[in-house]
This record gives C-alpha cells, structure tokens and sequence, in this order.
C-alpha cells in the first residue's frame, strides 16, 4: 500500500544530559586556600615584630637569606657564635677578609657621640640611635604579660631635646603612694627596665616630675616639692637598677604647669619624664 502524501514527516531529538555529581569547578577552593595561608604568614609577622628584639629579627631574617652562610653580619642559630657569623668583628680576628670596617654597638655609639652634630650624617645618627632604643623598649611588650601590663605606664616620643619616656599614673595602678615620693612596686619594675634598655647607650639623661592640679586652692601647695622629690626618687631607683649616675645631667621638678592633656586634674598628669638626650643638642 502507498504510504499517504501529506503524512507529517517525524522529527528525532536527542539531548545530551551531563552526568549528575560532576565536577563544577574548584579554582576557588585554591585561592580561598591560598588567601587562608596568606593571612597565617601575616599575622605571624606582625606578632614576630611584636614579640622580637631588633636583633632576634634580624636573625630570623638571616635564617631565610639564601646568602646566609657568607653573611657578614650575623646568622640565625644559637650554636656556638651565639648568632654571630664567623665575621663578626667580636668573634674572629682581623685577616684582611673579616669585619675589619665593622664595629660593635658599643664602638659605634662612642663614634656617633664624637661625630654627631657634623651635618645631616650626624644628626641622622642620632636619630637612629634614639629609635632604636625606642623600639628595643616598646617591644619588651611581647615578652609576656607582666611586660603588658608594666608598658601600659609608658607613652615615648621623639623631640628636639631627645627620646621622651613618660611614665604615668593609671586609676587603678599609681606609680607612687598617694601624695608621696614612695615608688610602687610598678615604679620599681618600671625602672628596671628602664635601666636595662638606657644601658644599650651611652646618651646623657635628664629626669623631670609632673604632678595633676588640685582642684581647689590650696594654702601649702606641694606640688612643687613632691614632683621634685618624686623625679630625685626616679633618678635614685634608675641609679640602684644599674644606670651610671654620671650620665645623670639634670633632675627637676614641673609642678602642674606642663599638663599632658586638657583637664590640669585628670590623674594622667601625674608622670615621671626620663628624657635620653640627644648627643648633638
């Protein structure tokens, strides 16, 4: 029989079905990985500058120096040159390949003390070695908890005169008892520590005692005497913890006329100031 001349042609469609479960892409797992991992190394190098000595880091620098085993100036171990390369100056003697043009801390600090005040380079210097102080201070933080909280006290600034280290008083935690010039125990702690890192030069120091504004006049204001007297009890604990007391060049006391902020009776007034003097002033 004929098949019909109008019958409706059939039309076949075939779709392609992707296999269900199948990969859809993990570029992002890779980077969130990679981002992850980044933010590790980040936080670990802000808590090492926190937590290191100027020349701990530069020993952990070293370590990770691919030229570390001809580095001239120091290694990252603590074997038998305790850090030092064989160059050092302290540790090998002059062989014409050594640390003839290098000098230590202690050399070099006794040559920016002659040379300082002689133009930009001098005075480069002496900035330089009143931050390194600085910051050998502020990172004792990381140190531990009593490290904390003993640099709660501590505000350093950078002035003409010198590296300023204000020692304050905290509503809970005052350096002195009440209205005397008897240290605390915090005031005793503090100025170990301050005697301690002095000690890294040779700067002459001054001391200077700044006490709140009573509110109310008084007829024997002691200001002036206690903030005296609490600067001579500074000078006294600094000398005690070890610091030369030839290096002490002037002791003096401000009263309430140089307030650290705008209210004259907020306790945070009453500080101690050990100012390390620039050399070239």
């Amino acid at each position: 029989m004929a098949a019909q001349g109008n019958a409706a042609p059939v039309i076949i469609k075939r779709k392609k079905v992707a296999g269900g479960g199948g990969h859809h892409g993990g570029a992002w797992k890779v980077a969130y990985a990679d981002f992850v991992t980044a933010m590790m190394a980040f936080f670990l190098l802000m808590w090492l500058l926190n937590a290191t000595t100027e020349k701990q880091r530069k020993g952990i620098s070293d370590y990770f120096n691919p030229t570390i085993p001809v580095n001239r100036i120091s290694g990252g171990g603590d074997g038998a040159f305790g850090g030092n390369s064989v160059f050092a100056e302290e540790t090998m003697a002059h062989t014409g390949t050594g640390a003839v043009d290098r000098k230590s801390a202690a050399a070099s600090a006794t040559e920016a003390g002659e040379d300082t005040g002689k133009g930009a380079a001098g005075d480069g210097r002496a900035m330089s070695e009143l931050q390194d102080v600085e910051q050998a201070l502020l990172a004792r933080g990381g140190e531990s908890n009593t490290m904390e909280r003993l640099l709660r006290h501590v505000v350093t600034r950078i002035t003409d005169e010198g590296l300023v280290i204000e020692l304050y008083d905290l509503p809970d935690a005052p350096l002195f008892v009440g209205e005397t010039a008897e240290p605390s125990p915090v005031a005793r702690a503090l100025a170990e520590l301050l005697a301690d890192v002095l000690n890294l030069t040779t700067n002459e120091i001054a001391v200077s005692g700044h006490l709140r504004a009573h509110p109310v006049t008084l007829i024997d204001n002691p200001v002036w005497t206690l903030s005296a007297l609490r600067a001579q009890e500074t000078r006294r604990m600094l000398e005690t913890a070890g610091l030369d007391p030839e290096r002490m060049q002037r002791v003096s006391g401000h009263a309430d006329r140089k307030p650290a902020v705008s209210d004259p009776t907020a306790v945070r007034n009453n500080r101690v100031e050990v100012i390390l003097l620039r050399r070239d002033r």
